[in-house]
């Protein structure tokens, strides 16, 4: 057999990926004072924890290699019409917003919009999808996105925690026929706060004195328009806030929220121009009164003014942030998906009011006409009322029978009951769908009627009831009606890409938000429908090709941290620490030891810990730090001995926020250890320790990681991100799980994001990369 030819340095990757040249390394090391790289890291790295032999990874292949391995891993993926619904949605990207702006680098390549004077395009496109949702959702207040609409929802709860006077243990009370990874995430979050969340029929609540709020899904899991007037009469009379989760394209033809008692809107904008992608990113949603503006979660961008008095964007409210706040924040900055929000708005832009009035009332039209067909097939809908979801009751034999019918067309439907299936439409269902769904109810898989004949009987027939059809006007602005041509709409996106700084007009110089080039290579894959087109909550089967890959990744990363198992369910950074410490907690818990609450901050750490510390239920001891700006050993040696009874653990950035490898971090992991503890590794420095030390190897037992910038998904002006947790061995049993698709993880600490994988389409970005650079 012949020896295959090494790749030459045109054809690897990284002699393309990295920026500086040879003689651009010798200068700086000249500058510095260093002979050689390893001689930079032996002056830097403590000798006691440097790596001394190379990382267990597979050598690096060519950008045609990888693409072709993702190829074959994209062809496992088996994409079948899915009418699951729960929140998410086929839809149909127009090819501008695709090409324009989810392809172009100038948009997915920028950051968080701290300076707004260089992100200006940036934050109009961000005012024009808050815009989209106030008008909706008939609420005066939206914020910039969130990242999902399960933790959207316990963001609304958190906020009235935050606004509601109570006595005693404040209890949340959430209807049953929510999206169940919504009360999943829900609950999560609620205990950890210690607030008791009652699950029932809406209709049947008791408004006790500890009741601060309430949850509703509008339409509801099942699709059902409820009429929850009444329920909210009694909540605003008890003085509960009332938060709605609901579905945007319905609210195009559904009364809004906002014009029938409700206090906060929650959902996910993911069907207005964004693929399924298996689970995300989406952007979530977050609309309130104006009276709480101040307690919105997120970012919120508002109108301002330049210092020549023109107007200008900004984001507002920053001080209620974790950066400045820390420990006592309202807000945390970074849960937010700003590349996918932009292409939201921008779809509601393109459309205008008369596009998505159009949409809505196609998909509803479709449904109706569904609906006809299922009764004459003698089967029972279990309502009358409904936007784009039917639940149809067909025995348990019957439903069954339907279900392996539906596969055998390549369609999955929703597995209610033993008796009932769940049936959603969206944007892409065409009259044929409705023939394909329809016959595998039918016996024999014969209809006795003729779909287009059904379709023109039906197609003025409505089944929103006429209390709740939607009278108010929405998308009123100018710049909802300017770009619906093509043109107008293609240079309306470079106009506001002009007015950002992103990697193709400069560096962008962040200290710890270490940015990688986000190669064309990498970011390829994202769009291709075999990764985009799956529903999250599809068979299993369906998607063998993600399954490898995640089991890739969890493998290289665990390698690369020295912590052997691996949750990819965070969908952010922020995410990824509030998960490692509910593992931390979670693993106390089963030791008997819930008392240990107290988390160890230095001062230096990086500005979201102290906020994910105080989400988690911890409360938060500040160490000190030394003239150098390291951690004092003795304040902290002095404060886990102090703290050691309640000490759930220490959350540190390493190397720390002003780039330091700091030499006592072997000892700094002992002492909390030999106290109890736990060591939390904030990983948002992993980029200057990949490949030279690991975090499990000189102490850590849990840290998150920003895929985002060590493993090059691209930040996308603040969004998408991804904060998948590495743990040891003891923490293993402990992380996130999911209802709807059971990870097995036996004592799981909860489930933190809607999808079970968090955001799936943006992790063929981190495989390439590490595939690529080996």
């Amino acid at each position: 057999m012949q020896t295959p030819l090494p790749h030459t340095d045109v054809e690897r990757f990284i002699s393309r990926h990295l920026g500086p040249r040879p003689k651009d390394v010798e200068k700086m090391l000249d500058t510095l004072g260093y002979d050689s790289l390893d001689a930079l890291l032996e002056a830097i790295v403590p000798q006691d924890i440097r790596l001394d032999r190379r990382l267990d990874l597979p050598p690096a292949r060519t950008e045609r290699e990888v693409l072709e391995e993702l190829d074959r891993l994209a062809a496992r993926n088996q994409v079948f019409k899915s009418h699951i619904g729960m929140g998410y949605y086929d839809c149909v990207t127009p090819p501008v917003i695709q090409r324009g702006l989810l392809e172009n680098p100038g948009w997915y390549t920028a950051y968080t919009p701290y300076q707004a004077e260089i992100a200006q395009g940036r934050l109009e496109a961000l005012l024009n999808y808050q815009t989209l949702i106030s008008d909706l959702t008939g609420l005066e207040v939206a914020n910039a996105s969130l990242l999902d609409e399960g933790t959207a929802a316990a963001e609304a709860m958190t906020m009235t925690l935050g606004v509601v006077k109570h006595s005693g243990r404040p209890t949340y009370l959430v209807d049953v026929n929510c999206h169940p990874q919504t009360i999943a995430v829900l609950k999560t979050r609620a205990e950890v706060r210690d607030v008791v969340v009652e699950v029932g029929n809406a209709h049947e609540f008791d408004f006790k004195p500890e009741v601060i709020g309430v949850l509703l899904q509008y339409p509801n899991t099942y699709g059902h328009i409820d009429d929850y007037r009444a329920v909210i009469t009694r909540a605003n009379e008890s003085g509960a806030l009332v938060t709605v989760a609901t579905d945007l394209l319905a609210l195009a033809m559904i009364k809004p929220p906002g014009e029938f008692g409700v206090d906060i809107a929650v959902g996910n904008s993911q069907r207005f121009g964004v693929p399924m992608g298996y689970g995300g990113p989406h952007a979530g949603f977050f609309a309130t009164r104006d009276e709480y503006k101040r307690k919105i979660p997120g970012r919120v961008i508002g109108v301002s003014k330049d210092s020549n008095g023109n107007p200008a964007l900004r984001m507002a409210l920053q001080t209620r942030e974790q950066h400045i706040r820390r420990d006592k924040a309202t807000s945390n900055i970074c849960t937010a998906q700003v590349l996918l929000a932009v292409i939201a708005g921008m779809y509601a832009v393109y459309h205008g009011p008369v596009g998505i009035r159009r949409i809505a009332r196609r998909v509803h039209a479709l449904t109706v006409t569904l609906a006809e067909a299922l009764n004459r097939l003698g089967h029972t809908l279990v309502h009358d009322s409904f936007f784009d979801t039917l639940c149809v009751d067909c025995g348990p034999a019957s439903a069954s029978q339907v279900v392996e019918a539906a596969l055998e067309r390549r369609m999955n439907f929703r597995q209610v009951s033993e008796n009932r299936l769940g049936l959603a439409l969206d944007e892409t269902t065409k009259l044929a769908d409705i023939e394909d769904i329809a016959s595998a109810f039918a016996p024999e898989g014969r209809l006795p009627f003729d779909v287009r004949q059904l379709a023109a009987e039906t197609a003025e027939s409505l089944a929103v009831p006429e209390s709740f059809n939607r009278r108010s006007e929405f998308l009123t602005h100018p710049v909802f009606h300017r770009y619906q041509s093509e043109m107008e709409m293609m240079r309306y996106l470079k106009k506001l890409e002009s007015r950002d700084l992103s990697l193709t007009s400069a560096m962008i110089p962040l200290g710890s938000c270490t940015m990688k080039l986000n190669a064309a290579v990498e970011m390829i894959p994202i769009t291709w429908h075999r990764f985009g087109g799956l529903h999250p909550f599809a068979p299993r089967d369906q998607a063998e090709g993600y399954g490898v890959m995640f089991a890739d990744l969890e493998r290289q990363l665990a390698e690369i941290t020295g912590l052997p198992h691996v949750s990819l369910q965070p969908n952010a950074g922020a995410q990824g620490e509030f998960a490692g410490l509910l593992v931390v907690r979670a693993y106390h818990h089963s030791r008997g030891d819930a008392g240990r609450t107290v988390c160890l901050i230095p001062k230096s750490a990086h500005g979201t810990n102290p906020a994910s510390a105080v989400m988690a239920g911890m409360k938060v001891v500040v160490v000190n730090t030394d003239e150098h700006g390291n951690v004092d050993t003795d304040d902290l040696r002095t404060k886990a001995e102090q703290h050691k009874d309640s000490l759930a653990g220490l959350m540190i950035t390493y190397p720390s926020t002003h780039g330091v490898f700091e030499a006592e971090i072997r000892e700094i992991c002992r002492i909390v250890h030999e106290n109890g503890g736990q060591v939390y590794m904030d990983g948002a420095n992993m980029n200057a320790q990949v490949g030279i030390c690991r975090p499990g190897d000189y102490g850590a037992d849990v840290c998150h990681l920003n895929l985002h910038k060590t493993f090059a998904i691209p930040h996308g002006g603040g969004g998408p991100g991804m904060g998948p947790i590495c743990v040891a061995d003891h923490l293993a049993p402990f992380l996130p799980d999911h209802p709807v698709i059971p990870l097995g993880h036996a004592q799981s600490c909860g489930t933190v994001s809607s999808a079970p994988w968090g955001s799936p389409s943006v992790l063929p970005i981190s495989w390439s990369y590490l595939a690529l650079t080996g």
